[in-house]
């Protein structure tokens, strides 16, 4: 067996064994503090709400550990097992040159990937989440999104592979830099584009109508500097009972969209408090930096992708025996987040640092008080466990712990 090949399945042992031990971890802290609700909540979320959040959060980490072990078993079937080699090969037969063979190399291993995918899609949406009373996604919701989403992938994908496979085979050793360019192109693309174009193929989009509190998200808007397209509320009922608020797009095309859910449940100033929270992201240039940060990621990514493409031992290693530079792509797009897993923390310890930042920009524009009843409120009604373990949170967790974060809001509040 080859180096490479080792080093390969150590890292995956390593990232199998850490995974499962803070998913234990995870599963172990919930169930010891099943049976209370932490101090801080006692008065706001019942011991059956508290309970139901626990009993969510273990069925979920059972899923999570099988998916973990089915994931693990394919990625070893796509590589080392030889089945990209065998796709590969099967395409070839086709007698298509690099370019067109490729692209079909490269969207037929994506498709049969989504197809493999799905029994778990399945059970999560079908079973699990409607066990919890969540899941509001009929069959026929269910197959027109899979649908929907396949036909954009061939629509938008296709295109773009065939473009970053040709500036790969055609501007020599440098080609990374042009593909890059091409990335952040198509990433602002796909922001603008979003939420006029491609989100409402999937749900439907109204304008606000309570025109009190249309008002009082004018005012804040002022206040805040804030310029967008409207505001809209978004049918998130139709697939699940899960409530949240987002702005999405760029330049002209931001929009503030609120999940139908989330109005259902919430009262006008903490609706405000939670739009006053997205808005801190803007306002403390979260987005810019986030993208920022991720094209100096993605510059890397294909800086070192530059290079292992000329190792023969990346191909080999990995159980292909035909180098190539869509298998070098396709390799590095399976393997990477393997690699690239202990990195977790680092990213998750900046989302919740600009979660905190939020907050703060929230409880200086609006009550600080709503945003911590709003927020009970969500944690009620997604079932979001209160008593996460330390370590799974600083390695996972985009958002700080309930506790945490509702500790932070009150110091602010004062």
């Amino acid at each position: 067996m080859q180096p490479f090949t080792w080093i390969f399945l150590i890292v995956l042992t390593l990232m199998i064994a850490t995974r499962l031990w803070l998913n234990l971890r995870q599963s172990r802290h919930v169930r010891q503090h099943r049976g209370a609700v932490p101090d801080d909540f006692a008065e706001r979320i019942s011991l059956e709400e508290h309970q139901k959040a626990a009993d969510y959060t273990l069925a979920r980490a059972r899923l999570s550990r099988i998916n973990l072990f089915i994931d693990a078993a394919l990625l070893l079937v796509w590589t080392l097992g030889g089945g990209l080699q065998l796709l590969d090969s099967g395409w070839r037969l086709t007698g298509w040159n690099a370019l067109y063979l490729g692209t079909a190399v490269i969207l037929s291993a994506m498709l049969i990937m989504s197809v493999l995918e799905l029994p778990a899609t399945i059970y999560q949406t079908f079973v699990l989440e409607a066990r919890f009373g969540f899941n509001r996604t009929t069959p026929g919701t269910f197959i027109a999104d899979r649908i929907k989403g396949l036909l954009l992938t061939l629509v938008i994908g296709t295109p773009l592979i065939l473009l970053v496979l040709w500036l790969m085979s055609a501007m020599g050793n440098w080609w990374w830099i042009y593909v890059w360019a091409v990335w952040l192109g198509f990433s602002l693309f796909m922001a603008w584009a979003w939420p006029t174009f491609i989100a409402p193929l999937f749900n439907r989009f109204k304008p606000l109508e309570d025109e009190t509190l249309r008002k009082r998200v004018a005012d804040l808007l002022q206040r805040c500097g804030f310029t967008s397209r409207g505001v809209y509320v978004m049918d998130g009922s139709r697939r699940s009972g899960h409530g949240n608020a987002y702005f999405t797009g760029l330049g002209r095309n931001k929009r503030i969209v609120f999940f139908d859910t989330l109005l259902d449940s919430l009262k006008a100033d903490e609706i405000e408090a939670v739009l006053a929270h997205e808005l801190g992201h803007f306002k403390r240039r979260h987005i810019i930096k986030s993208m920022v940060m991720m094209a100096l990621v993605s510059l890397a990514a294909l800086a070192l992708l530059a290079w292992l493409m000329r190792q023969p031992w990346f191909y080999t290693g990995l159980g292909v025996e035909t180098p190539s530079l869509y298998m070098a792509l396709l390799l590095f797009i399976m393997v990477g987040p393997v690699f690239g897993f202990f990195l977790n923390p680092l990213f998750a310890w900046r989302s919740r640092r600009h979660e905190f930042e939020a907050d703060e920009f929230a409880a200086e524009q609006t009550d600080g008080r709503a945003l911590i009843r709003a927020l009970v409120q969500l944690y009620r009604e997604n079932a979001s466990t209160l008593t996460p373990d330390p370590l799974h949170s600083i390695f996972y967790d985009s958002h700080p712990p309930a506790a945490v974060r509702i500790q932070h809001l009150n110091a602010q509040s004062h």
